[in-house]
């Protein structure tokens, strides 16, 4: 072996073991330095340290610098996180294929992983998802979301309510089949969802109180 080559040996395994520090400063700065100089002995440590990572910074540090990686190489390690039995793993999986961007993984994302138990993990499903649906295929996506209303609390109804927006149009016959629904955390999860579409900037949390009240008097919010 080079000089040159038993340098980079010394060099990655100094970088592996910064992902395993016991300072959030340290793995930080491993992950950056990674992303910063891809190599293929990397993708599955930061795979790994995504599933067990306790910091947001780092993991957001880790889901950048597997992003820096191939594509051939970051994605059937990626997939197989989603079976984990670690939900931190799904859910991290998840996200770092939603930035990846590649249309491959949607199949992947069963409608077990969009109805979770774990409230995270189906948040980066819904999330994935939304941004990796095939043309035509959003009609049967918003039919499984559409079923995750009046789900947990006003932070997941959000993010349900504004991954279903960012499919436009196509989910208001959805939403206002769901209006009509018996459960009235339901009717007015899927009123406020109607509200966030047709204006992005409105409060989700005064979407949600406003839709109550209609949701309350039985009525649908809209007018005609």
């Amino acid at each position: 072996m080079t000089v040159t080559g038993r340098k980079q040996d010394g060099d990655e395994a100094r970088l592996l073991g910064g992902l395993a520090d016991e300072r959030a400063s340290v793995r930080l700065r491993a992950a950056l330095a990674i992303g910063s100089a891809p190599r293929p002995g990397f993708v599955g440590a930061l795979v790994e340290r995504c599933a067990v990572e306790p910091e947001f910074s780092v993991r957001d540090m880790l889901t950048w610098a597997l992003t820096r990686h191939p594509v051939p190489l970051t994605l059937p390690a990626l997939l197989r996180e989603l079976g984990s039995q670690r939900p931190q793993a799904r859910s991290q999986a998840l996200h770092t294929l939603s930035k990846i961007r590649d249309a491959r993984a949607y199949p992947a994302i069963t409608r077990a992983l969009l109805t979770d138990a774990d409230d995270e993990v189906a948040r980066s499903a819904w999330r994935a998802a939304v941004v990796l649906v095939p043309e035509g295929g959003e009609a049967a996506l918003v039919a499984v979301l559409v079923t995750q209303f009046g789900r947990g609390p006003l932070e997941t109804r959000r993010s349900l309510s504004r991954a279903l927006a960012g499919l436009g149009e196509v989910i208001v016959p959805a939403l206002r089949a769901t209006a009509e629904a018996a459960d009235p955390e339901v009717r007015a999860h899927a009123l406020a969802t109607e509200r966030l579409l047709r204006d992005p900037d409105s409060g989700f949390e005064g979407a949600v109180e406003e839709a109550k009240r209609v949701a309350a008097l039985g009525g649908s919010g809209r007018e005609g």
